[in-house]
């Protein structure tokens, strides 16, 4: 039972954080252009900035799901140098999905999925991300493309 709502909880975070993100891109490929006034330079900034906050959102997201999942009885703990059981969430998400790792605190448990799972979907949106913003590099910046 436990492991069937795992499945869920894993994959209703991965789906909200993907929608989320493919809503966030979408804005700007149809946002960007209309930013004819501001120099191609700072359209690409103010995307990166943009995209930066979005990821900011979807690990906040995962560290709500982390905070949720441990007030499920049997699903798991966060272990070693932990502080405040919801900022711990955050961090272990901020780690997890950049797959940084430093590996002070872990979770025990069913959790455990849900690392597996975020530090994937955080390299597949990073990596869009950065897919995103080479397209938009190259249709504003001089000689690459067509300047909008």
């Amino acid at each position: 039972m436990l492991l069937a709502l795992t499945f869920l909880l894993n994959s209703l975070l991965v789906a909200a954080t993907m929608l989320m993100h493919y809503e966030v891109l979408s804005f700007l490929d149809r946002w960007l252009p209309h930013l004819a006034q501001v120099s191609s330079r700072l359209r690409v900034l103010v995307g990166v900035g943009i995209i930066f906050i979005s990821h900011v959102a979807e690990i906040w997201l995962f560290g709500l799901g982390y905070f949720a999942t441990l007030h499920i009885d049997g699903m798991g703990a966060i272990l070693g140098e932990t502080q405040s059981p919801f900022m711990d969430c955050i961090y272990l998400s901020f780690v997890t999905y950049t797959t940084v790792g430093f590996g002070d605190i872990v979770v025990n448990g069913y959790i455990r999925y849900l690392t597996g799972v975020e530090a994937l979907t955080g390299l597949i949106l990073v990596t869009w991300s950065a897919s995103f913003l080479f397209l938009e590099m190259q249709k504003y910046w001089s000689g690459h493309g067509k300047r909008r």
